[in-house]
């Protein structure tokens, strides 16, 4: 089992979550957070004031599948969630050694 971790910007979200439900996946986690990285953040006027925003707001969406579905999963992130801009995120995939639904019991690739 795999953790695909993807960091994306927040318009985007729709988009990514429609093509991850045409591949299947059922759940997913999605928080806000805020960051930079290459970008260095952007600066903004408000009422005649030029102020500096440092970390930019991005969606974090985290999703663990079986390892044969990472590549689609990945594929169809990178379809949806590109712009070809600075900024555009970061796919992060990981290793999973185990999952258990809290309700059943239930452990390995039955839980996901």
């Amino acid at each position: 089992m795999k953790k695909i971790e993807a960091i994306i910007r927040p318009f985007k979200l729709e988009e990514v979550k429609d093509a991850l439900t045409e591949e299947g996946i059922k759940g997913l986690t999605i928080t806000e957070v805020r960051g930079y990285g290459r970008q260095k953040g952007h600066t903004e006027t408000y009422r005649g004031s030029e102020y500096r925003i440092e970390f930019v707001p991005k969606i974090k969406i985290e999703i663990v599948v079986d390892s044969s579905k990472v590549d689609k999963v990945i594929d169809a992130i990178l379809k949806t969630a590109k712009t070809g801009q600075v900024g555009d995120g970061k796919i992060f995939v990981s290793d999973i050694e185990d999952v258990v639904r809290i309700r059943t019991g239930e452990s390995g690739k039955g839980a996901l």
